[in-house]
């Protein structure tokens, strides 16, 4: 690999990964990148974008890429008790950025406690309505790593949707309680939301019902047996029918639809959310093309990479935004772990990729914060001195 600049020349260089899962936030593995290349090249010009591809840790990374701020919120979790949500105001002052997993996800939920039958998505309903009582214009809100199985209706209901049975009662939480659903009044839903953007940030193409949808994909991971599958499939096929002939929307196989236990078929039912990439959603409100611009040489990475890598995780994205506006610099991807079948990503973007563990260790030691700062560091200095 050949430098692309005379010592008398400043080398640009970007730096864009995602978090190193369990280890380092977006920001300190890029801050640690830099520390690397520095090193290496004292009279670097280091950009430092931290990125994410719209699933955990996305709301941290886009919060320290805008300079924005944390908000934490008492909501309703997954079991329906109260649980404390954080989400992200970005540094624009107008954009949310909502993971729904912070207040509606997995981890609220054990073995004995896990049940899609009546875990609710209530939670990240009242994350949004939290964001349009600061007056958010705009909200981003990351798919993924629910204990829920509702269509997203318990988010719905908190923004003012009522779901009632053939007497007029409202239904209880959960996802099994669709299929005793007769009318959907949406007469109180939440005025504000006409004059909100909403994007989904997602690369799940699941359809809300059948063989790929919601419940047989996704329910099992949240406890869900055969039988509990077959009867939440029945009943989100039965939320659909009804949202189809009494909203006029037919939601049903949208890619995407059964994201989040079918949380994407909610927002795409009660709002005019638009489905998007993770990935490609980072890379737009991060604003990575237009600091991509004439850079020599990008780092990216995560804690593992691997042949599906190329199916919208960070450095794929941000090796594609790259190319497109700077075709002639070089993509070097990090990773704690360089799994099978990375051979693909060369065609697809990224020139080179380096695992940062120096031998053999335990997990507990690779991930452990002074040691992941140390090992991506010393991996960043030594790649810059080879391209030097």
């Amino acid at each position: 690999m050949t430098a692309r600049y005379h010592s008398n020349e400043e080398v640009k260089v970007l730096i864009a990964p995602d978090s190193f899962k369990g280890s380092l936030t977006a920001k300190q593995a890029a801050d640690a990148i830099e520390a690397g290349v520095l090193k290496a090249v004292p009279d670097a010009q280091c950009v430092k974008v931290p990125m994410a591809d719209g699933g955990e840790g996305t709301v941290q990374s886009l919060v320290d890429a805008t300079n924005g701020k944390i908000v934490t919120v008492k909501v309703t979790g997954p079991l329906s008790t109260p649980v404390d949500a954080a989400y992200g105001l970005l540094g624009d002052g107008k954009t949310a950025v909502i993971e729904m997993a912070a207040a509606s996800g997995i981890q609220f939920v054990d073995d004995q406690t896990k049940n899609p039958f009546i875990t609710t998505t209530r939670g990240t309903g009242e994350l949004i309505e939290n964001a349009l009582d600061r007056g958010i214009s705009n909200i981003i809100v990351g798919l993924g790593g629910s204990a829920t199985n509702d269509g997203g209706s318990g988010m719905a209901r908190a923004l003012g949707v009522r779901f009632l049975d053939g007497r007029g009662d409202s239904l209880p939480e959960g996802g099994l309680a669709l299929g005793d659903l007769a009318t959907i009044d949406v007469s109180d839903l939440d005025p504000r939301l006409d004059g909100v953007s909403i994007t989904l940030a997602s690369d799940v193409t699941n359809p809300l019902t059948g063989p790929t949808g919601a419940s047989a994909v996704f329910g099992p991971q949240k406890g869900a047996t055969p039988e509990m599958v077959e009867l939440l499939d029945a009943s989100l096929k039965h939320y659909a029918k009804l949202i189809d002939r009494q909203l006029g929307r037919d939601i049903a196989d949208i890619p995407g639809a059964g994201a989040a236990g079918g949380l994407g078929a909610g927002f795409l039912a009660f709002t005019d959310a638009r489905m998007r990439s993770g990935v490609e959603t980072v890379v737009e409100v991060t604003g990575l093309k237009s600091k991509a611009c004439d850079v020599d040489y990008c780092f990216t990475g995560e804690g593992g990479i691997d042949f599906q890598t190329q199916y919208g995780k960070t450095p794929m994205g941000t090796a594609q935004a790259v190319k497109e506006v700077s075709p002639g610099s070089k993509v070097i991807a990090l990773a704690g772990n360089v799994g099978d079948g990375v051979e693909v990503l060369y065609g697809l973007g990224i020139d080179a990729i380096f695992g940062v563990l120096p031998g053999v260790c335990t997990l507990p030691e690779a991930i452990r914060e002074e040691t992941a700062e140390k090992n991506i560091s010393r991996t960043a200095e030594n790649v810059m001195r080879l391209l030097s």
